[in-house]
């Protein structure tokens, strides 16, 4: 289980989870750059969010957090910085996306440490934690109503479990981009939505939820304390590194859903990723980065 800080944010969902050769499998070894620069450049969101949650747990009483699906540690350091006197684990299932959380967390001198744990299998060696946080994590795992649980069991009395999921689709480019038909990129989101049922259907134990997460998370028995969405924007003209980043989830897209689009659509993600095309990501001046991460808490009694 791999978390995707970006994930939520390159095809469709909008996910960088673009297939692997099996089609739903995902190689998050080749993903680590498009993970680690799309939570870098939504670190700003992130920390409002890590402070929105050191809000609702009492000072100085978070010892111990998890960070579980952490990729690689962009998060993990983040959380580090808005919980100062704390042991930050972060847990993955990847062993080169832990040495590059190794790696930063040295870099930072941030109180971060790593496990190598393949959930749900392994969630009994995860420990106990003050706060539990998984973002966009949880949806790689079949049954979600039994990690939620397997979660619920690793917190510490008053402890909290945050999780990331939904939100809204993210977008960068106008309706009518003056390539193709307007709207590509909701029909980029609708193939992948496919996708994305059809990779939740092939997971191991795979259960069907309705993603209503206050009635999950309340079924744990913990207490629900909130749901709160945070907003990434990056209005146009974009920096370069915001242009970089679209340019990676565009050529994800064209990876991993080309055969699935119409072929006029085809075509206009072709000259979308043309460098030469004045209309193309690489040079048109409208381009802009929009997206929203919605994250649920509950309370252990």
């Amino acid at each position: 289980m791999t978390s995707h800080h970006a994930e939520h944010q390159a095809p469709g969902h909008t996910h960088a989870h673009g297939h692997a050769d099996h089609d739903t499998e995902l190689d998050w070894s080749a993903l680590l750059p498009l993970l680690e620069q799309s939570a870098e450049l939504q670190a700003p969101l992130y920390r409002e969010a890590g402070q929105w949650l050191a809000g609702l747990l009492p000072a100085g009483t978070v010892r111990r957090v998890l960070d579980v699906g952490s990729g690689p540690g962009v998060l993990s350091c983040l959380l580090a910085e808005v919980f100062p006197y704390a042991e930050v684990v972060a847990v993955d299932g990847t062993p080169e996306l832990l040495a590059a959380a190794e790696r930063r967390a040295a870099e930072q001198g941030a109180r971060v440490t790593t496990l190598h744990a393949d959930l749900p299998g392994g969630m009994a060696t995860l420990g106990e934690a003050d706060l539990l946080w998984a973002a966009n994590s949880l949806h790689h795992l079949g049954d979600q109503r039994a990690a939620l649980a397997g979660f619920a069991e690793r917190l510490r009395p008053g402890g909290l479990l945050a999780i990331v999921e939904g939100g809204l689709p993210q977008r960068f480019l106008p309706r009518n981009p003056g390539i193709g038909r307007p709207g590509l990129e909701q029909r980029i989101e609708a193939v992948h939505a496919e996708w994305f049922a059809r990779m939740r259907a092939d997971l191991p134990d795979a259960k069907d939820e309705v993603d209503d997460w206050r009635s999950l998370l309340a079924d744990t028995g913990l207490v629900p304390s909130g749901s709160r969405t945070f907003l990434h924007d990056s209005p146009a003209p974009v920096t370069d590194a915001v242009r970089h980043q679209a340019v990676i989830q565009f050529t994800r897209f064209r990876e991993a859903f080309g055969e699935a689009l119409a072929a006029d659509d085809l075509a206009a993600l072709d000259r979308l990723l043309d460098p030469a095309e004045p209309l193309g990501l690489h040079r048109r001046t409208d381009l802009y980065w929009l997206a929203a991460h919605t994250v649920h808490t509950a309370r252990k009694g």
